[in-house]
């Protein structure tokens, strides 16, 4: 694969839709829609490009700094950046254990980093959902209610997780009871 500039558009099967931000010695950084900001080696084949950038940063008068804050900018006007949500600290290191109820059956353990993870990354795309239907053109007033009410319910399912978070402002809420 050719040599990619900074603010080339990139597709990459799991991460989805992203940009260069920089381009390292042996790798690319890039902010991906599904992922947020991750290295991926120049020898990685998954990457597709969408769109080159043959217009070198320098050209543009921006320096890399700048470039990172507009970058920023338009990926989180996009719903495409994550936010950094902190695991509460009495879980870091520890390990999620599903004892089945077959004592002949192996145990499962899982870092409860990586199903924090999973959790927020749950959140995330939620909140994507909710700005989809509410700015989706073809639905009624009343059908917006109605999935955001739906996906009000979601949130309250999930409350069970709060106790993961470190900050509360975090936290999953449901419906509020009257």
């Amino acid at each position: 694969m050719e040599e990619l500039t900074v603010g080339t558009r990139v597709e990459h099967p799991r991460y989805g839709e992203g940009i260069i931000s920089k381009n390292n010695l042996t790798a690319y950084e890039i902010f991906f829609e599904r992922g947020g900001k991750i290295e991926i080696t120049k020898r990685n084949t998954d990457l597709t490009v969408l769109e080159k950038n043959d217009e070198a940063p320098a050209k543009t008068g921006l320096s890399v700094v700048d470039f990172e804050k507009v970058l920023t900018y338009v990926l989180d006007q996009y719903g495409a950046l994550s936010e950094v949500v902190p695991l509460g600290e009495k879980w870091h290191g520890g390990k999620l254990l599903l004892q089945p109820a077959n004592s002949e059956l192996k145990p499962k353990e899982i870092p409860v980093e990586a199903f924090f993870h999973k959790i927020v990354m749950l959140r995330d795309r939620l909140r994507v959902l909710e700005q989809n239907i509410n700015s989706h053109k073809e639905l009624s007033d009343e059908d917006k209610v109605n999935l955001q009410q739906y996906i009000t319910r979601i949130y309250g399912s999930l409350t069970t997780f709060n106790v993961l978070f470190s900050d509360k402002e975090h936290y999953f809420v449901g419906a509020k009871s009257k």
